[in-house]
């Protein structure tokens, strides 16, 4: 699957940003501004957050007004939530799902 720039950029910092944590998932959003946001997934004893939805947090607490697009990288079939994205960013939001190579497997709508 071919990917505009903007979106291949959001696979490249979840990519990043799963393997800088060695997590299980790295995410990436990209608000309105075309600011972007990367995380990896959080998994403390007192504290478990998605890598998703921590992006989305980031995005949310830096002042973003709104989503435009957002990627995850995981491994195998993991089930991907994709409520946040679809409270702040709204309907149709793209979501862009690839493996740790960087492959898509598909794009969600949010």
């Amino acid at each position: 699957m071919e990917l505009s720039a903007e979106d291949a950029k959001l696979v490249t910092l979840a990519r990043a940003a799963r393997a800088r944590h060695g997590a299980s998932q790295g995410a990436a959003v990209r608000d309105l501004d075309g600011r972007t946001y990367a995380a990896s997934t959080v998994a403390m004893d007192t504290l478990h957050l998605a890598a998703l939805d921590l992006a989305v947090a980031m995005a949310v607490s830096s002042g973003a007004k709104g989503l435009e697009a957002a990627a995850v990288v995981t491994e195998g079939d993991v089930p991907i939530r994709t409520d946040t994205v679809s409270e702040f960013g709204g309907a149709g939001v793209p979501v862009v799902v690839a493996d740790a190579a960087g492959t898509v497997d598909t794009v969600l709508e949010a």
